[in-house]
């Protein structure tokens, strides 16, 4: 029997094979995607010749330079020139202006030229295209007053660099929609052909698109992947896909390692593959990859090194896809088990060009900001969800249901191994739900320590988080934090499990604000069996959490049944009928599901972000909701002091 990797040693002999890790185009822009940063760690504990890199940020900077915008310039389709977009029209008028501030703008972003933000506040050195009518939208408004631009409301009269970092986002976003409308139709900022792969069941449309002739984008990250190749002449290419926005990238860049080295290994896995491509069928993603690996990480990739050493046969892979005799297999092994969280190590971000990386500011609400904007050390508290009941959640997945906390001892060990290598204080816990005993034994650690950070991260509104712990988190170093309040409603709350009602997110989401944390709410509609009505009461409920200053920021999302929850496997315990599935060979998720309630949640949509939009702006919290639609909806049932009441 081969021995378990998991007594392995750091050897030389790890270092006969030469391993680069990635994270395809796009993901966000601020800051690396903690995967490879994570696995890089781990494999170099191990003694492996490991390197990293990040072909988006490597692509955006490729695009957003002089040289770039007259490849895009020069590649604008002729027919689109004839028919064109406001943005493009004003971009080809404006064009020599926007490759003259181009690199200044970005240099800016990426927090190299500070001095430029005067310039820019000035508002006659950037070119300002569509995107900056979102500015005279506001002013338009009235909220501001007639003497009060919206600009001064929101930043003040010192907030030059803020001010700055904002117009010169919506500079960026003009030439990023000149892109998607006229180069390139699956190109946005986070994303990459994002609709080629959510919830494909055949694999055709992205082979199509992989076979067709590459557009400016494709030929820009062809370079790059050959210039990754000559650097780091890799054995094993591991690509972590974490949405259907990264798969478009993946698949295009291995196109071009296998056709540039056929003998290289590629291996793909992360939160893409493993919750859409847990039935994998299709034999002609194995052209591309060798293979395709589930739920963490760090296991399946020692099996695979151990296979490629010649050390273990390809039947002692673990959770791996491969294609054997034309057909897809997934190897088990059910020997093997995961590295526990206490193991996986440091996560390191050495390799990564973090002076790349841009900052955006693209609306004017202090905790929408956190996601775009400042450079975020990933680290994660706890593998899973300690809470994993709720049932619009993937509570049969691994990265759900297997519960593993780390100590507090070790969490800021590892925090101040990476202060010491990036020189950067600002932490983003990226847990589902981070739990709060570890938060609290964490957070009194960094006040005994005297350990300096600044840390967001996403929890559950739990009672527990009350005025005097809240406080403590804030003495840590918390900023903000984003949590689900879901469908604002008791009884579709209570029917997804999620163990919280209005009321109690209500005084949770008040402890942090007083606290001086910033607080964003997650939000949903469309839950199976759930009404216009009770849609309408939940936007009134939201106005008041923003109305009493509890909430700051917030986002609808469109309820969709995944196969992997209690929802998609019970749909008779929530009243809905799911429709049978196409036949499946590649990604399956999202399930069509036929809800007998009468409500037309694709009117109701419209109507509730752009309540959402006004109310992160101030705008709008003393209209009746009804003012938000278009159609005609209910008057809201809710009592109209139900947050005060609560709150007192």
């Amino acid at each position: 029997m081969v021995k378990s990797p998991q007594s392995a040693h750091p050897s030389a002999a790890n270092l006969s094979l030469r391993i680069l890790l990635m994270t395809p185009p796009m993901t966000q822009l601020n800051t690396p995607y903690p995967a490879t940063a994570y696995l890089t760690g781990f494999l170099r504990g191990r003694g492996f010749d490991v390197v990293q890199a990040d072909p988006a940020i490597e692509l955006v900077t490729k695009l957003f330079s002089r040289d770039g915008l007259q490849k895009i310039y020069d590649g604008i389709l002729p027919q689109k020139k004839k028919t064109q977009s406001p943005g493009l029209k004003f971009f080809l008028s404006n064009f020599e202006h926007y490759k003259f501030t181009v690199e200044p703008a970005i240099a800016f972003l990426q927090g190299r030229d500070a001095s430029l933000a005067l310039r820019i506040v000035g508002r006659d050195f950037l070119p300002e295209g569509p995107r900056f009518g979102a500015i005279e939208q506001l002013e338009a408004s009235g909220v501001f007053g007639e003497d009060t631009d919206a600009l001064g409301w929101a930043f003040g009269a010192l907030g030059v660099a803020d001010r700055a970092k904002y117009l010169a986002s919506l500079f960026v976003d003009d030439i990023a929609d000149v892109i998607r409308d006229a180069i390139d139709p699956h190109f946005e900022m986070s994303k990459y052909g994002e609709k080629l792969a959510a919830s494909a069941p055949s694999f055709a449309p992205l082979k199509k698109a992989l076979d067709a002739p590459p557009t400016l984008i494709d030929e820009l990250l062809e370079a790059i992947t050959l210039d990754l190749l000559a650097k780091h002449s890799p054995d094993l290419v591991g690509m972590t896909i974490p949405f259907p926005g990264n798969v478009y990238g993946a698949f295009r860049m291995a196109k071009v390692l296998k056709a540039s080295k056929p003998d290289i290994k590629i291996a793909m896995g992360g939160g893409y593959v493993n919750t859409e491509l847990r039935s994998l069928a299709e034999p002609a993603v194995f052209d591309y990859a060798d293979f395709v690996c589930l739920d963490d990480g760090e296991r399946p990739l020692l099996c695979m090194l151990e296979h490629l050493e010649g050390k273990r046969s390809a039947d002692e892979l673990f959770r791996t896809f491969v294609r054997e005799n034309g057909k897809v297999v997934l190897k088990q092994n059910l020997r093997e088990h995961d590295i526990p969280h206490k193991d996986t190590g440091t996560p390191t971000y050495s390799g990564l060009p973090l002076g790349k990386y841009l900052s955006l500011l693209e609306m004017l609400n202090p905790m929408h900001r956190i996601w775009s904007d400042g450079r975020w050390n990933k680290l994660t508290l706890a593998h899973g969800c300690y809470w994993k009941k709720c049932s619009f959640c993937d509570v049969s997945l691994d990265y759900i249901g297997r519960y593993d906390p780390a100590s507090a001892d070790l969490i800021i060990d590892r925090i101040e191994a990476i202060i010491e290598e990036t020189g950067q204080r600002g932490f983003h816990f990226v847990d589902e739900a981070a739990p709060p005993q570890v938060l609290f034994a964490l957070a009194d650690q960094l006040v005994k320590r005297n350990v300096a950070i600044t840390w967001w991260g996403n929890i559950r509104f739990e009672k527990t988080f009350n005025h005097k712990t809240t406080a403590l988190l804030a003495r840590s170093g918390c900023v903000a934090v984003s949590g689900g309040l879901e469908v604002a409603s008791d009884r579709l709350l209570k029917l997804m499990n999620k163990g919280v009602t209005v009321e109690q997110v209500a005084r949770v989401t008040n402890a942090f604000t007083e606290a001086g944390v910033l607080v964003h709410a997650y939000l949903m509609y469309g839950f199976p069996s759930q009404t216009e009505q009770e849609t309408i009461d939940a936007l009134e409920r939201v106005r008041q959490l923003f109305a009493a200053g509890c909430i700051q920021s917030a986002y609808w999302h469109r309820f969709s049944a995944t196969i992997h929850s209690p929802v998609g496997k019970e749909p008779k315990k929530f009243g809905i009928k799911l429709l049978p599935p196409p036949h499946i060979t590649f990604a399956s998720n999202d399930v069509d599901f036929e809800d007998p309630t009468p409500c037309d949640h694709d009117q109701l949509g419209d109507g509730l972000r752009k309540a959402l939009y006004n109310y992160m702006h101030g705008i709008g919290l003393d209209e009746d909701v009804r003012f938000w639609f278009e159609g005609r909806v209910p008057k809201a049932k809710v009592d109209k002091g139900l947050i005060s009441k609560a709150l007192h």
